[in-house]
């Protein structure tokens, strides 16, 4: 066979006779994700688990343990690992400090993987990237998690010059990040509870790119904690991804089997991955632990050392045990952030520089302090993406960073500054009920711009 098939979170494998590539492989069910608070939405089938794990080469998007899992990944060593050139190259340190074999992909060229497979990577400033993969003159644009912001234009002029192309992006109700509250205490709902219109949402940012087909992807896990659990009522059932499709826009079923000689799509069979609630202690955490001193000391240094949180932020409060832990910084009065988690998970984010991790495993609390969100001031960027992940953390290693990511955008980090401009002039002004059609007539404009 030579063609594609999708599965599990954000896996596809590319086939050219037999199993040439497989991406982010989340094995799910005992290799959970975030802490444990995640695992997989649908059970990965023995055969294809098996495909994966025989494929030549492995590659990886980004740090999420969702793409990138630390214990499906001790199922692959031996295999070639194929990384976006991320700069601060912590995920390749990585794994060459753990015995693997892994190989950098030159940013936007073609590099054949076989007579008939051939991949371009995309590396994005959020330290994430984007994956084209031809097989037999079959296009599939793989943005996974990472949009395609900094390639927009770049990805259109590719597709143009396939006639059969796909799709493959995050989408839903955006179940990620959400345990917010206010701060009397009580739970912020969030804009996921209006149930937005995903079909529409893939539609439009296909268009933006020249596509004509949708696949879902990055988007199946289910919640497993018994301090997460809730979450499940937020997350994207499948019949809510065909949601308001636009009539010129093919719909491919998630897990689905393309052959890419004959044009044949078939859908995979896969079972719902029924989940028994855990206990947080089967994760090491008992929310009654309390910060030590040594704790504290840990926690204002990793938070000290990213200058624009400093100077952005008055404090950080830290709710663990039942006690406030308040760390006093640099930035504008009274605006601050409190997060309430158990502290064997928070020590472990700390220590090992994986702090988005908590925020998207939603058994951590967040309230946040005269700010209207966590990516006000590009907090959770400077914290999560930029310093933990691209081991920037001064201004002088900002500029640095920022300096080597537009280079490689070129001209069209202009076009993408005028974007941003106008995605964040339109939020001022429109309301954030997604479900108005204010909203929608103006996400509409918006991925015309694009």
């Amino acid at each position: 066979m030579i063609g594609l098939k999708t599965i599990g979170n954000a896996t596809l494998i590319a086939y050219d006779k037999k199993s040439i590539l497989a991406t982010d492989p989340w094995l799910g069910e005992e290799d959970f994700a975030y802490f444990g608070s995640w695992n997989l939405s649908h059970k990965i089938p023995l055969e294809l688990k098996k495909d994966i794990q025989d494929s030549k080469y492995i590659w990886i998007s980004h740090g999420h343990p969702d793409h990138l899992n630390s214990l499906s990944m001790e199922r692959f060593k031996g295999k070639k690992i194929l990384l976006p050139d991320h700069v601060g190259s912590r995920i390749k340190n990585g794994f060459i400090e753990d015995g693997f074999e892994t190989e950098i992909l030159p940013d936007r060229k073609w590099i054949h993987l076989s007579d008939n497979i051939k991949v371009f990577c995309i590396t994005t400033v959020i330290q994430d990237a984007i994956l084209l993969i031809d097989v037999n003159g079959y296009l599939f644009v793989n943005l996974n998690d990472a949009g395609s912001r900094g390639a927009t234009r770049l990805i259109r002029k590719i597709a143009r010059k396939y006639r059969k192309k796909f799709l493959l992006m995050f989408s839903g109700y955006g179940d990620a990040e959400i345990n917010y509250f206010d701060e009397h205490g009580e739970f912020i709902e969030p804009p996921t509870a209006n149930y937005p219109d995903v079909g529409n949402q893939l539609s439009m940012s296909a268009k933006s790119l020249g596509i004509d087909t949708v696949i879902p992807f990055s988007s199946f896990h289910v919640y497993q904690r018994k301090d997460s659990i809730w979450a499940n009522n937020y997350t994207t059932p499948m019949e809510g991804y065909k949601k308001d499709l636009h009539n010129d826009i093919q719909y491919v079923e998630p897990f689905s089997n393309i052959n890419c000689s004959s044009g044949e799509i078939t859908k995979i069979e896969v079972e719902e991955n029924l989940i028994n609630p855990i206990e947080p202690n089967q994760f090491g955490d008992d929310w009654n632990d309390e910060l030590t001193n040594n704790d504290i000391i840990k926690i204002t240094d990793y938070f000290s050392r990213k200058e624009k949180v400093k100077r952005f932020l008055s404090f950080l409060n830290f709710r663990v045990g039942g006690k406030d832990n308040f760390i006093k910084l640099e930035g504008i009065k009274h605006k601050g952030i409190t997060f309430e988690v158990p502290k064997n998970s928070l020590m472990m984010a700390i220590e090992l520089e994986i702090f988005d991790d908590l925020l998207g495993g939603n058994f951590m609390k967040t309230t946040l302090h005269n700010m209207r969100s966590l990516y006000e001031g590009d907090i959770n960027q400077y914290i999560t993406k930029y310093a933990d992940n691209g081991r920037a953390e001064s201004i002088e290693e900002l500029e640095t960073y920022f300096k080597i990511y537009n280079k490689r955008i070129g001209s069209e980090r202009f076009y993408e500054l005028f974007l941003d401009n106008s995605k964040n002039f339109i939020t001022r002004l429109i309301p954030t009920d997604r479900s108005s059609m204010i909203y929608k007539t103006s996400k509409k404009i918006y991925y015309k711009l694009k």
